[in-house]
């Protein structure tokens, strides 16, 4: 092969190995809409063999809307969200809430700077809404 040419290959090369295809991570995004704040929370596909079953314990009134970072669908009547610090908090849906259908994300729409229980609603993006009841927090417990 002429030198000049390999030289000219090179960088094409190099290139192909550098635009390898990378898994982007979806996060929290916030929303402003005429002064209303309205985060969209990206949801997880559930693991197929949990490793670990969660136990729930006695949660906060609120969550902080900056620590949110990503939600699982664990049940129509629950949705579990994992917070910036790795911990787990499970949200309790309202019982007289219609299954909620969610699809990709949720939003919720805090009146200030936190999600709090018996006040906020956790909205699908097909347009059902439902009150979170109570969080749960959820402390991992390995399977033998």
């Amino acid at each position: 092969m002429i030198p000049g040419v390999f030289l000219n290959v090179v960088p094409l090369l190099l290139g192909l190995f550098a635009a390898q295809p990378t898994v982007v991570e979806q996060s929290v995004t916030r929303l402003v809409i005429q002064d209303e704040v309205v985060l969209r929370v990206p949801l997880l596909p559930r693991p197929f063999v949990p490793q670990f079953e969660w136990e729930e314990h006695k949660g906060p009134k609120c969550i902080p809307i900056a620590a949110i970072q990503r939600a699982f669908l664990t049940d129509t009547q629950q949705v579990d969200i994992v917070l910036v610090n790795h911990a787990r908090m499970r949200a309790q849906l309202d019982e007289d809430c219609p299954a909620l259908d969610f699809y990709g994300d949720f939003y919720l729409q805090p009146k200030d700077d936190r999600i709090c229980a018996r006040r906020d609603a956790i909205q699908s993006r097909m347009g059902g809404s439902c009150t979170i009841e109570r969080f749960k927090q959820l402390i991992p417990k390995f399977r033998r």
